[in-house]
């Protein structure tokens, strides 16, 4: 070769080396051996002479995703697709909202006011509405519990002390005015730290958004500011909304402050079991309602999906995030529901239905309840403590009628692809790093792996979600609702994905001293009926009056 050409193939090989790393658009193109790899990993055959036809298409696909990559994406951004949890043939509900609580016994303001940590919202309110203790005196004495706590609880991430005495003495006024709300007017709460509240931090509990302020409500937070509650303080999750680990430390278990209270809606579950608050909101996705509510004897209701406006919450799964209560009592859970329930016009998979609840809907001789018969007769830890749970239900003259639910597919990746997309910047930026848990079950390496999820199999995952519902329609052809163990049957996982509501309250102790609990799952768009048979069931025991002791 003669010297000159040599100089120009030396020169336009630079070149491109140089160009390739400048612009990362006139990189190599795809090679033979990259997409055999990835048809390995895919579990696909193809012949050599297949790949060789693919690459050029691979190749604009790679563009593609540079464009869309391109284009700003903010989490609260919901894809075009929407999941419904209405199967075929389902009758929707229909008629106005009601909502009847029970006799409440004379309620009066004890000598010692510690007492107060532990009254249920129904027994504050009757102490705000009758005059005996004013909203403002209520908040003042939870952010100093708050205070006082949060040291050894690690519950809290934000205080929103000042908006809390403001809604505070509006309520007072309101109330002195004669204009009382109901149940929750002057009543303080927490909030879970992905909804988004104006003018205070909401951190998802992960550094990266450790400064992050949203210029906007949650429509759970206006709607329970339009009810009258008062909101005291920002609640800590686990980072991006798993487990209980956070930015800056682990949210503790108020029975066990050497443990943590499970996730994610670890802060809300902690602060209301130790008496910071009377509620909390929480949110779940896949347990994150009811594992934290085992641990620190709550009661949560996780309601159908589609019936809370997911508006200025953190997006995990637009298909499977829910939005729900924890409280000390059903009817307490009951209350709040009805509160933030109902379409706002920007979350679009909130479906309209009325909201019911009474304590007749427990009737023994009008509702039949099923038991998830081959997981009660596993053996597993809480097995005796939901034993006796079935034998009390007896007792009030239920007639448990066995049931079995349908085969779980192995739809998992559903949740890990929605929550990569959800996070799609923060895995390409690298600042995925910067979360506490690192470890292989964790969101950095979940994220990083769901990318590697064909989007034929994201949908082919889908088809059989439709399935699923469709079998689910088949278990409430006998009863109207069902008991099984809360973490010991196939319901948690199934139902997180077919939509329907579930109730997680306390049923007993371990031999440690932690709570166990027991879960009622009902149809979808029926809460009122698993809460009325909660409520019914908390009257007959009284797990949900026992408390951890922090001093």
């Amino acid at each position: 070769m003669k010297k000159s050409v040599r100089i120009i193939c030396v020169s336009a090989l630079i070149a491109f080396l140089a160009g390739a790393f400048s612009f990362p658009y006139l990189a190599p193109l795809i090679s033979p051996v990259q997409v055999q790899s990835a048809t390995e990993i895919m579990d696909l055959q193809m012949t050599p002479a297949e790949i060789d036809s693919l690459l050029p298409e691979l190749e604009d696909y790679r563009k593609s995703f540079q464009a869309l990559r391109e284009q700003p994406i903010p989490n609260d951004l919901s894809p075009a697709i929407q999941f419904n949890p209405i199967p075929s043939g389902f009758e929707m509900p229909t008629g106005n909202h009601q909502i009847e609580f029970g006799p409440l016994r004379d309620v009066q303001l004890p000598k010692d006011k510690d007492k107060l940590a532990f009254y249920t919202v129904r027994q504050l309110a009757e102490l705000i509405r009758t005059g005996q203790i004013s909203s403002v005196e209520l908040t003042r004495f939870f952010l100093e519990r708050l205070k006082k706590y949060d040291p050894t609880l690690h519950c809290v991430i934000t205080l929103t002390e000042d908006l809390a005495i403001a809604q505070a003495t509006k309520a007072d006024k309101e109330i002195a005015a004669g204009n009382y709300r109901g149940v929750l007017h002057g009543i303080p709460y927490g909030a879970k730290d992905l909804l988004a509240t104006r003018n205070y931090k909401t951190t998802w509990g992960a550094a990266p958004y450790k400064d992050q302020v949203l210029d906007y409500d949650a429509t759970v937070v206006q709607k329970l500011e339009k009810a009258g509650a008062v909101l005291l303080a920002k609640l800590s999750m686990g980072a991006l909304a798993w487990g209980d680990v956070w930015f800056d430390g682990k949210t503790r278990n108020p029975w066990d402050v050497n443990s943590g209270s499970s996730g994610s809606s670890a802060g809300s579950a902690s602060a209301v079991s130790a008496g910071l608050l009377p509620f909390a909101l929480g949110t779940e996705t896949l347990g994150s309602i009811v594992s934290p509510s085992t641990v620190c004897g709550t009661t949560g209701l996780r309601p159908t999906f589609g019936r809370v406006s997911k508006h200025g919450a953190m997006a995990l799964s637009w298909s499977m995030d829910k939005i729900g209560p924890i409280c000390r009592s059903a009817e307490d859970c009951a209350a709040v529901f009805a509160a933030i329930a109902g379409p706002d016009g920007k979350d679009l998979s909130v479906i309209e239905a009325p909201v019911r609840y009474a304590k007749s809907m427990a009737n023994p001789k009008m509702i039949k309840v099923g038991y998830h018969k081959s997981a009660f007769e596993r053996n597993y830890p809480f097995k005796g403590q939901d034993s006796l749970a079935l034998i009390t239900l007896q007792k009030l003259g239920y007639e448990l009628v066995p049931v079995e639910l349908p085969d779980m597919p192995d739809i998992g990746m559903i949740l890990s692809v929605e929550a990569a997309a959800a996070f799609d910047e923060l895995t390409r930026s690298g600042k995925d790093d910067e979360l506490v848990r690192q470890i292989r079950n964790a969101w950095p390496n979940v994220f990083r792996a769901a990318r590697f999820v064909p989007a034929v199999e994201y949908i082919q995952a889908n088809r059989l979600r439709t399935k699923l519902k469709e079998d689910m329609t088949k278990v409430f052809e006998e009863v109207d609702l069902y008991v099984h163990p809360s973490w010991a049957s196939s319901s948690l996982r199934i139902t997180n994905y077919t939509g329907h509501p579930c109730v997680v309250l306390p049923n007993g102790f371990r031999a440690d001293g932690k709570p166990t609990s027991i879960t009622f799952t009902g149809k979808l768009f029926d809460e009122g009926t698993i809460l009325a048979l909660a409520a019914a069931f908390q009257k007959a025991t009284d797990w949900e009056d026992q408390h951890p002791n922090l001093d």
